[in-house]
């Protein structure tokens, strides 16, 4: 419960409100400072990309001046032989000295479309039509480049460069031009600051052509889900993808020749322009640096500036609430003036409130003087009243005469103990019924019971303060009932007891009970002016009043209410 209480005078703070706001105030420059920070990622990650590419076309750049030549060779050679191809003499001098002329081409020719090689630097006539490489030469007829194991013409590892030869628009043959591997091989590398783990060339089919490391160490390098075949065109690519070993690569493919060969790169995901520096990462968390120190220096200066002095201001308005104290000392120097006249408002309020209580506790003071007053003077009164009764009573003739007016005496004296308890007590509002009862019930059994008598009595009062106005009814009810006791229980005989309790039945009743022995003369019930005075009083407390009677025990029970908060007091 205190946890909640805490949580939710946090969440109500000015503090934790200020800063909801301000995040809200920074949150538009956040998302600048985040896009921008992305944008910088982004163009950071691009210009990594295009150094990777930049790296493979240079370090492809051999094998791409190679290609090149002999692509430009084939479509060369693809232009004239037309003029060729019935003369296989001077066909076949063409080629032989083209190849001579060319000595990096171990053979150069023409594939008819039937797969008939009659025209090329060898002098021998050839068929390929069974060959796949050859099948997959002309379909599609395009310019291509193959990589093969083992040359039907040259008998040696080759790379054949081939270009279309078209009669009118059927596909008449293909010029091509063999590329020993030797000559892949035998390139030599400039230095370089990086070098790729892997570089290789593909055709526009996927197969790989060239290797720097060989053909067979470099498959476990390829992508292990992907076919290079799907990087075919003339967009440059950079992309990461796990190879045959599971191991995470960057791949870059470039075209070195448009839509025939394409480089490939092969790239540990660990190579240091791929990975952001340290200022870069920097960069990415400024956004929230931003806001974390907006935030922070937000909190001290409102700490500082306002919150401080506020709960200063609080704990002394609670302490004057406590102790009706006000500051010794104010909020200081350096304390906003909105704060001060908020402090200077507090202890003028203060003051007057001190003023105003101090003139209604005068006040208040001099009206509980002149009520006591009241109240000592009603009781000298009744108290004189009864003095002159009792020297009416020793003149009395009769014993009726005595009885009547010794009975009017208690009831006055009654009335008189009733205002002697209310000036005698501080509060004029409240009465102790224990103190009341108490002294009214004795003061009947000091005149009521004869010397010697062996009636026993028993009293017992719950601590129960009653409202001014029922005091007075409740003694005279008290008193009538002791003055009927004393007059029926006999006193002479072993046994004889009055017995009177006040309980407490719950926080709003009380209940008076008072049981004495009855003797040989009949108690009548509900006759006579103490039986009527009785009830009337009951009336006046809103009460209940019950009684029983056995052969030699009367009980009277009168419940009535006890309000707790006292009645109010009306001024006409």
């Amino acid at each position: 419960m205190t946890s909640g209480f805490f949580s939710g005078q946090l969440i109500r703070g000015l503090a934790l409100r200020v800063l909801f706001f301000l995040s809200l105030a920074l949150f538009p420059i956040g998302l600048i400072a985040v896009g921008q920070t992305q944008q910088i990622s982004k163009q950071n990650r691009t210009n990594a990309e295009l150094s990777l590419l930049a790296i493979t076309e240079q370090a492809s750049s051999a094998e791409r001046q190679i290609l090149q030549e002999a692509f430009s060779a084939g479509d060369a050679l693809s232009s004239i032989i037309p003029s060729y191809r019935e003369n296989l003499g001077a066909c076949r001098d063409l080629f032989g000295q083209y190849q001579m002329a060319n000595p990096q081409y171990s053979v150069a020719g023409f594939i008819e479309i039937d797969g008939r090689v009659r025209c090329s630097s060898m002098d021998e006539a050839y068929d390929v039509s069974d060959n796949p490489v050859f099948k997959a030469l002309v379909d599609p007829p395009e310019r291509q480049a193959v990589r093969v194991e083992f040359g039907s013409i040259s008998r040696r590892p080759v790379t054949v460069v081939s270009v279309p030869v078209f009669d009118g628009e059927e596909l008449a043959g293909l010029t091509f031009v063999s590329i020993p591997s030797e000559t892949f091989s035998a390139i030599e590398e400039s230095p370089r600051a990086l070098s790729p783990l892997a570089l290789m060339t593909f055709n526009s089919k996927g197969a790989i052509i060239t290797s720097e490391r060989g053909y067979e160490d470099v498959q476990q390098e390829l992508p292990a889900d992907l076919a290079l075949k799907v990087f075919v065109g003339d967009k440059p690519t950079v992309f990461e993808a796990k190879n045959a070993l599971g191991q995470n690569r960057v791949y870059a493919v470039q075209a070195i020749v448009p839509n025939t060969i394409y480089a490939v790169s092969v790239w540990p995901d660990s190579t240091p322009f791929l990975n952001p520096s340290i200022l870069v990462k920097m960069t990415a968390l400024l956004p929230i640096a931003m806001w974390a120190a907006s935030l922070i220096v937000a909190f001290w200066a409102l700490n500082r500036l306002a919150i401080r002095h506020i709960r200063k201001l609080g704990r002394q308005m609670r302490r004057f609430a406590l102790n009706r104290n006000l500051p010794r000392t104010t909020l200081g120097a350096g304390v906003p003036t909105e704060l001060v006249d908020m402090e200077a408002a507090f202890i003028g309020m203060g003051e007057s409130i001190l003023r105003d209580e101090a003139t209604l506790e005068d006040s208040l003071r001099e009206k509980n003087i002149l009520l006591k007053e009241v109240h000592h003077r009603v009781k000298n009164n009744l108290q004189l009243i009864s003095s002159i009764m009792n020297m009416q009573i020793r003149q009395a003739r009769t014993e009726d005469s005595r009885l009547v007016l010794r009975r009017l005496q208690e009831r006055i004296l009654s009335l008189a103990t009733v205002h002697k308890n209310l000036y005698q007590n501080d509060d004029l509002v409240r009465v102790d019924a224990y103190i009341l009862l108490h002294e009214v019930v004795n003061q009947l059994l000091s005149v009521g019971l004869a010397p010697g008598s062996r009636v026993k009595v028993t009293q017992n009062y719950a601590p129960i303060t009653i409202d001014a106005d029922d005091a007075a009814p409740l003694t005279l009810l008290v008193s009538e009932a002791m003055t009927n006791a004393l007059k029926y229980v006999p006193q002479n005989e072993d046994g004889a007891f009055i017995d009177i309790q006040l309980t407490s039945i719950d926080d709003e009743n009380a209940q008076l009970v008072l049981r004495n022995t009855v003797g040989g003369m009949p108690q009548e019930e509900g006759t006579g002016l103490g039986s009527r005075l009785i009830d009337a009083f009951s009336r006046q407390l809103n009460g209940q009043v019950e009684v029983t009677q056995s052969d030699d025990v009367f009980q009277l029970t009168i419940t009535f209410p006890v309000p707790q908060a006292a009645k109010q007091q009306l001024d006409y």
